[in-house]
């Protein structure tokens, strides 16, 4: 199996395109994240979406607004709040993360193996075979 993130973007309009695919695919839904981490001293947060392979197809895309949402767990933004009631909606439960911030890794890339990593060593993934 094939897991691989595609970036929809940071901005207001990402959650939106990304809420959208959650509301058309809702039968293809397999896991909803929200990934915080630390930068630079404030919480930021990462929604994503991955959802089963379509048909036959061994390729499981895993939508993802990068880290352009402040998170503050007490008083969560608004975009986060729009983003958990369309899962809650798809009758999904988000599963929220603490991870290392993107800036860290030297390419984007190799961020994205690391949360696949952490994904599939909790079982929030399927294997690759």
């Amino acid at each position: 199996m094939i897991q691989q993130f595609i970036e929809l973007g940071q901005g207001y309009g990402d959650v939106f395109e990304l809420c959208e695919l959650i509301q058309t695919n809702e039968h293809r839904i397999h896991n909803a994240f929200i990934f915080t981490a630390n930068h630079n001293g404030s919480m930021v947060a990462s929604l994503a979406v991955a959802f089963k392979p379509s048909g036959e197809s061994k390729f499981m895309p895993i939508y993802i607004c990068r880290e352009g949402i402040p998170y503050n767990e007490e008083k969560p933004s608004k975009r986060i709040e729009i983003f958990q009631e369309v899962v809650h909606k798809a009758n999904k439960q988000e599963s929220i993360f603490e991870i290392k911030h993107s800036s860290i890794f030297s390419e984007t890339n190799q961020f994205y193996q690391y949360l696949i990593g952490i994904l599939r060593l909790n079982h929030y993934l399927p294997p690759m075979h």
